[in-house]
């Protein structure tokens, strides 16, 4: 009975609410240049969280809460962003015909794309947000892609799976990683322009989302623009030359719409020597709008990937073989080969329908992704190291020789490596002729099958407040093996480890040939619900939001080989992982003017720990990591925005604090509790991340613009994290750290080191020249600083002043000497200079443009990032290799592209 009278009243007051004046702003948006409606464009109060989308004639009608002064926010997908000041009273504000420009600029997100690609080359740079910041239009977002990008810049310290990229607003995030395969998008771009793109912690339509910020790709074809478009690229980044042709329909009569697209990539070899590039896109969506509010919407996406890996290298490789030397490939046949190839083919297919009213919209779809995502290795078993960058070959293993130096016998290593600094592939073949295989190219491969649905759902309650509420669930089966590519015409490989001596599949066959699976195999079961509220509500002077999540998370082992070291833990399923979270966030805007206002957001989260940092070994056992727990994130930011007639701007300060994090690693060491192949797990591991962000934005001219940007940070380790290594107890009990298979080695002194999140400090000062003939060119000066290289953490636990030979410290390993030799030094600050341009053409309705890019006009050297090598796990061994100033085991580095292009050409009608 009691329900029932609230039911009713809240009824009854709904009907009061909404038979309450309304205000409106309607109007009708075209396109300046043809005068051809904009469709599905965005229109917003600046400052408020109020939106609408213009319909198939262009018209809109967006609700105002208040009389009042208000600047009126459009923005399309190809279009720039139109400001215009409006002034409200007690009645609606018809503004007629707003005419919107080309965005000239449009072929630059291309380019972002060719930098993106450069990311996913390896893991340790894979965590990069640039491709999830495509869509924004704020000045300091837009730097961060496009400018810091080439550096690895990342966007307040945040990995990117901080952010939520959403496909028709289904979550595309893995969850080994926790971050979005931008691969397997790759190449549609023509197709995936019409993004909406929520910075931070501000209010979504779509998601709760992360403390990054969210890109929801919409691919529904009535949202792009009608007609066809072709378009040729041609670079030195990470490909060559690129292909690709779109055609979309518009919507027709019957009310269906349809989009198709193709692409293709390839190179030889990009910027870094060896890093082939070979891929293709194809691309299908069909709209079918069955009236005003009722829309189907039925998408599939194919992007298959294939490229040539890269590795990190030592400075004394850098000075032997330059900043593009790759040692993974040699030339076999006149042809390059390279060992680490990388392949991803993931197809997705999404079924949507829409419903849309005055007051409420809803989004329901499913999805339906398989495929797979393989790495290539070059396996040596009882034979040399076949990597020419092996420590035993260069010139430092014979300086730094615990006999002493032998200068002869470095500078003949020397002459060796540059007479021969590739892979050598006849020796391979050669060395496997007897029968046996010593070297085996195999494959490590997962393949995904993953299921998603969402329910998400906008409800205006009253003229000022608002509802968003979403249901999401996703389920992923991910089988992961090992399986030989390649014999070298060898006749079989001995599945045997070659350390222990023990099988590697108790009940297969020993001997394996080539397209057959060996080493690890098992399959990873997850699976995630997730529920979000989220209430809205506009002043006049002000506006604020709340919304809460809550998630549950669930993930299994399941063994499918009985790995002879751990007989007991590897065959079949382990115990089932699951983690209940929840998160809140809040914000607050004030208008203190039209032309001035500030926000606050805050947000406290309770996360699940990501896949890949769940599991000791996955590959060999059930292991889990001991009492692990979820990860906790807070984080406050505060914004101060500007939006006077020629200048606009942003100023914002943050503070995020990650707490209860893990890590899961895994490297050879010699530490001073003994020498293994070990699994290092960090747990209790804190992070903070805090700093400033401005962005200006100055119109010096109706041609001219100039533009400021600038980053100030503070990423450092907020704790001394708890550190164990685990390792396999088969072989000689003498040859074993102990018997137990694992060791704890207590807390790592790591914290107020430094953070390898990439540049620490950003800064940048541009001009553009935008020509009424509809051409432009821009011109931007970098300067990046403050980049470290990521620590090893089992060198800064007390295990590192522990002589493995007497079990005793070292005498000289005082905290004095020990702090000098870890000290953590930056990387070299760099200037960029970086410079952009185009034209377009109109004629007869068809359309023509041409964008270029320079990136790094000076050619200048710098470094990415890096880490520091775990293998000198003791005081001594690390002293002693360090004596020469070149290492065996120095840190390794990734370094940034020299001077390259990208020029498209694009021809639409």
């Amino acid at each position: 009975m009691r329900f029932s009278l609230i039911v009713i009243f809240f009824l009854m007051w709904q009907c009061t609410v909404w038979t309450q004046t309304s205000r409106f702003v309607l109007g009708e948006i075209l396109s300046l240049r043809s005068k051809t409606p904009i469709v599905n464009a965005k229109i917003s109060l600046e400052g408020l969280m109020v939106s609408s989308r213009s319909d198939d004639n262009g018209k809109f009608m967006l609700s105002v809460p208040d009389a009042g002064e208000y600047i009126l926010f459009i923005e399309a997908a190809e279009y720039t962003v139109k400001r215009l000041p409006i002034s409200i009273a007690n009645e609606s504000l018809d503004l007629g015909t707003l005419f919107v420009e080309q965005d000239l600029q449009i072929e630059q997100s291309d380019n972002l794309i060719s930098l993106s690609d450069s990311e996913l080359l390896d893991d340790e740079v894979s965590s990069n947000s640039s491709g999830l910041l495509r869509a924004t239009r704020d000045l300091f977002l837009n730097r961060a892609a496009f400018d810091f990008g080439q550096a690895f810049f990342r966007v307040r310290g945040y990995d990117s799976q901080n952010g939520t990229v959403l496909l028709n607003g289904i979550a595309m995030n893995k969850f080994y990683d926790g971050r979005p395969q931008w691969n397997n998008w790759g190449g549609m771009n023509d197709v995936t322009r019409n993004q909406q793109f929520t910075n931070g912690l501000e209010a979504s339509d779509y998601t709760f989302g992360g403390f990054l910020g969210n890109t929801n790709i919409d691919t529904r074809p009535s949202g792009l623009r009608p007609g066809t478009r072709l378009s040729t690229s041609y670079s030195n980044r990470t490909y060559a030359g690129r292909l690709m042709a779109t055609y979309t329909s518009g919507v027709k009569k019957n009310g269906l719409a349809y989009s198709v697209s193709g692409s293709r990539r390839w190179a030889k070899q990009g910027y870094i020597d060896g890093t082939l590039y070979d891929a293709f896109s194809l691309f299908g969506a069909v709209e079918y709008q069955i009236n005003e509010q009722h829309s189907l919407n039925a998408t599939a996406l194919w992007a298959s990937n294939r490229r040539g890996r890269s590795s990190a290298i030592t400075e004394e490789v850098f000075e032997l073989a330059g900043k593009k030397y790759n040692p993974y490939w040699g030339e076999q046949d006149g042809k390059i080969r390279n060992s680490r190839e990388r392949k991803i083919t993931e197809p997705i297919f999404m079924f949507n329908h829409y419903f849309n009213s005055e007051k409420f919209s809803l989004n329901t779809g499913m999805a339906y992704q398989f495929g797979t995502n393989s790495r290539s290795r070059l396996g040596y078993y009882n034979a040399p190291n076949p990597d020419p960058t092996y420590y035993r070959y260069l010139p430092s293993f014979y300086i730094n020789s615990p006999v002493g130096a032998n200068f002869i016998s470095a500078n003949t290593a020397k002459e060796g490596f540059l007479n021969s600094p590739q892979m050598d592939w006849s020796q391979i073949y050669t060395a496997n002729s007897n029968g046996q295989a010593a070297y085996v190219l195999y494959d490590d491969v997962a393949d995904d099958t993953q299921i998603g649905a969402n329910m998400v759902g906008n409800l205006i309650l009253t003229d000022r407040f608002l509802m968003d509420f979403g249901l999401m669930y996703k389920n992923s089966s991910s089988k992961n093996y090992a399986i030989i590519n390649d014999l070298f015409d060898a006749d079989f490989h001995t599945d045997i480890d070659p350390f222990s001596e023990t099988l590697n599949d108790r009940n297969g066959s020993v001997e394996k040939i080539e397209g057959e699976i060996f080493n690890y195999k098992y399959r990873m079961a997850a699976d995630q619900f997730e529920s979000f509220v989220q209430f809205r509500y506009n002043k006049e002077k002000w506006s604020a939001f709340i919304a809460g999540r809550y998630m549950i998370t669930n993930y299994q082992r399941e063994g499918l080989f009985s790995n002879n070291r751990y007989p007991d833990n590897s065959l079949g399923k382990g115990g089932p992982v699951g983690f209940n979270t929840y998160g809140i966030k809040s914000g607050f805007t004030y208008r203190v003017t039209e032309r001035h206002w500030l926000s606050a957001h805050g947000s406290y989260m309770k996360k699940p720990p990501v896949l890949q940092n769940v599991f000791i070994n996955p590959r060999e056992n059930n292991r889990i990591v001991p009492n692990i727990q979820s990860e906790i994130n807070s984080t406050l930011d505060l914004n101060y925005y500007l939006r006077l007639p020629k200048l606009t701007g942003r100023l914002t300060g943050f503070y995020t604090r990650f707490q209860n994090t893990t890590d899961v690693n895994f490297f050879f060491v010699d530490a001073g509790v003994g020498s293994d192949f070990v699994q290092e797990v960090l747990t209790g591991l804190d992070k903070l991340h805090m700093g400033t962000e401005l962005g200006l934005e100055y119109q010096l001219s109706s041609a001219v613009k100039l533009t400021a940007v600038a980053a100030v940070g503070k990423y450092v380790y907020a704790s001394n994290p708890n550190v164990a290594i685990n390792f396999d107890t088969a072989g000689r009990e003498e040859d074993l750290i102990n018997l137990e298979g694992t060791v704890d080695l207590g807390l790592a002194n790591i914290k107020d080191y430094k953070l390898a999140q990439g540049p620490q400090q950003a800064y940048a000062i541009g001009v553009e020249y935008r020509d009424p003939k509809y051409w432009w060119v821009g011109a931007t000066t970098n300067y990046l600083a403050n980049n470290y290289t990521n620590i090893s953490t089992i060198t800064r636990t007390q295990s590192f002043y522990v002589d493995p030979e007497t079990n005793q410290p070292f005498l000289d390993a005082t905290e004095e000497n020990v702090s000098q030799i870890l000290n953590q030094k930056p990387l070299d600050n760099f200037y960029l200079l970086n410079l952009v341009g185009g034209k377009s053409w109109l004629k007869k309705g068809k359309y023509i443009s041409v964008f270029a890019s320079v990136n790094n006009l000076f050619d200048a050297v710098y470094r990415t990032g890096g880490y520091e090598q775990s293998r000198n796990g003791n005081y001594g061994q690390f002293k002693q290799d360090n004596l020469s100033g070149t290492p065996s085991f120095a840190p390794k580095y990734w370094y940034g592209y020299g001077r390259t292009y990208f020029l498209n050409l694009a021809y639409s009608f």
